[in-house]
């Protein structure tokens, strides 16, 4: 028998994926799934859309019911829709993903559904295709740090280089060669140095960074190469 011959209609729901980085490390924000089934179980942020809302304003109220999280810019990336993906009802969900700076939303995390950060490869078991989900909105923030700056928006306004190095690898989940990786980025031209050093990750310390400003819009295509061949991350 065809799973859900009976059922007449199709549910549009949201889930949310919510990459976060804490200075050193990319994690991802999930909750405990607060009803049956897989009740307690670790879930990404989900919910069904209202009639009267478009899917940005339901994935933003599900992201604040859920979290608490409040004014996180989203990208709707993927519908996910294959038969039986959700066990009570036919289901379709449309999902969004973001990367945000975990200790400037820190404070807003209510308790209500157990939000907790995980470091991607300490991730536990989800429920349904959320796995899939997290591995498919991972590919895509990747392409996208490779052909956007965009990971320089996490950073403060003074950083060191072994922190945005940290940034890169967290997000490619790979090794870069320290050497390499600092003259690539040295070499954009559109780093300033800063005479303070930040003695608390290593006795001899690493200099402060600011970004240069003043030149960031025209040339922010020089860090473009910071990332080898990114394809192979795809």
């Amino acid at each position: 028998m065809q799973k859900y011959s009976g059922q007449k209609r199709i549910l549009v729901a949201t889930d949310c994926i919510i990459f976060g980085f804490d200075g050193w490390n990319i994690k991802l924000l999930l909750v405990q799934r607060g009803l049956e089934p897989e009740k307690h179980k670790w879930s990404l942020m989900g919910g069904f859309i209202q009639p009267s809302e478009s899917p940005d304003d339901a994935a933003n109220r599900v992201l604040e019911l859920r979290t608490g999280l409040k004014n996180v810019y989203m990208e709707q990336f993927q519908v996910f829709g294959q038969p039986g993906r959700d066990p009570v009802e036919r289901t379709l969900s449309i999902a969004y993903f973001a990367l945000i700076d975990i200790h400037q939303y820190e404070k807003q995390l209510s308790e209500e559904y157990h939000p907790e950060w995980f470091l991607l490869d300490e991730m536990p078991e989800l429920i349904f295709d959320h796995a899939e989900m997290v591995r498919l909105a991972l590919r895509q923030l990747r392409y996208k740090a490779a052909l956007h700056p965009i990971l320089f928006q996490l950073l403060p306004e003074k950083f060191t280089i072994p922190q945005l190095q940290a940034l890169y690898e967290g997000v490619y989940q790979t090794k870069f060669d320290d050497r390499n990786f600092s003259r690539k980025l040295l070499s954009t031209g559109l780093l300033v140095k800063q005479p303070e050093k930040d003695k608390l990750s290593s006795k001899k310390g690493a200099f402060y960074y600011k970004l240069d400003q003043s030149h960031y819009v025209e040339n922010f295509e020089s860090f473009l190469n910071l990332v080898p061949n990114p394809e192979k991350f795809f």
